[in-house]
């Protein structure tokens, strides 16, 4: 049985970055990109990787062989270590690294051709959600509060503009025009986010990047959320009020066909790179 001392940062201070990858057919999905994404985190708080990109690979690619399931989501935690409570940084501390995986849970077929409902919430998080974070307590209480409400996510707004949600990033769409906020201190850069906008740049679709004020949510014809575990997911009560018609509109099912191609792409690429000879 895995054990982590009590004095650990993580344990004690969430001092500690994450990442969660998902498998599909034993292949991980834009893993490159999750572990960068993990090194811009480490670099932030100022915590040295304890692996190199190689290294964490075959680490991943050990915990998916040795589990049973094709698709996955395979969880990484880097803390600091374990150190004498304080708040300052430890000199000579050694990094705790933790790693599992779990069947992947996707969103339901009732999801996908229904929609779901999320409320909309104020942003009280701090100032730097681009670090992905364990210290996750407000998102903690800003998605129960979607589930008190029967919902599956919190839309956060600051300023009058929508950041992204509890645990997802948030696309709108009105007159065919799919718009997201940009990536800045507000926001998780998201894998799904950044591969949502490669998709839709690669079809063709009409794409603006740019501050989402709440009005503009409000009026939207489609309204999606996307992360690594909910992949592309259609919004269709927001606050209790139908989004445009009340089911998922014509630009999220041409985004989810593109999305569920790009899989197969990957899939059919990593068997053929596995039936190659070795030279």
């Amino acid at each position: 049985m895995a054990r982590v001392p009590v004095l650990d940062r993580g344990f004690i201070f969430g001092d500690g970055v994450y990442e969660v990858i998902p498998v599909y057919g034993r292949v991980a999905l834009r893993l490159r990109e999750h572990l960068e994404r993990m090194q811009r985190s480490l670099d932030a708080i100022r915590l040295a990787n304890p692996l190199d990109i190689e290294a964490w690979t075959k680490l991943v690619g050990t915990i998916v062989a040795r589990n049973p399931w094709d698709d996955q989501a395979v969880y990484i935690q880097v803390t600091r270590g374990v150190a004498p409570r304080d708040q300052a940084f430890p000199a000579g501390a050694q990094p705790t690294v933790f790693v599992m995986a779990n069947p992947m849970s996707k969103p339901t077929i009732e999801q996908r051709e229904r929609g779901v409902g999320v409320i909309t919430a104020e942003d009280f998080r701090w100032k730097r959600c681009d670090i992905k974070s364990v210290s996750l307590l407000a998102n903690c209480l800003l998605r129960q509060m979607a589930a008190d409400a029967g919902c599956v996510e919190a839309v956060l707004l600051r300023d009058g503009l929508v950041t992204e949600a509890s645990t997802s990033n948030v696309f709108a769409v009105k007159s065919g025009v799919i718009v997201t906020p940009p990536k800045d201190y507000r926001i998780l850069p998201g894998i799904t986010l950044d591969l949502v906008l490669d998709l839709a740049r690669e079809a063709g679709l009409a794409l603006e990047v740019r501050p989402l004020p709440e009005a503009e949510l409000r009026g939207a014809d489609e309204i999606w959320v996307s992360s690594s575990t909910k992949e592309v997911l259609p919004v269709t009560r927001l606050d209790g009020a139908p989004v445009g018609d009340g089911k998922p509109g014509p630009m999220y099912a041409r985004m989810y066909q593109l999305y569920q191609d790009y899989k197969a792409r990957i899939a059919r690429r990593a068997r053929a790179c596995m039936m190659q000879p070795n030279r």
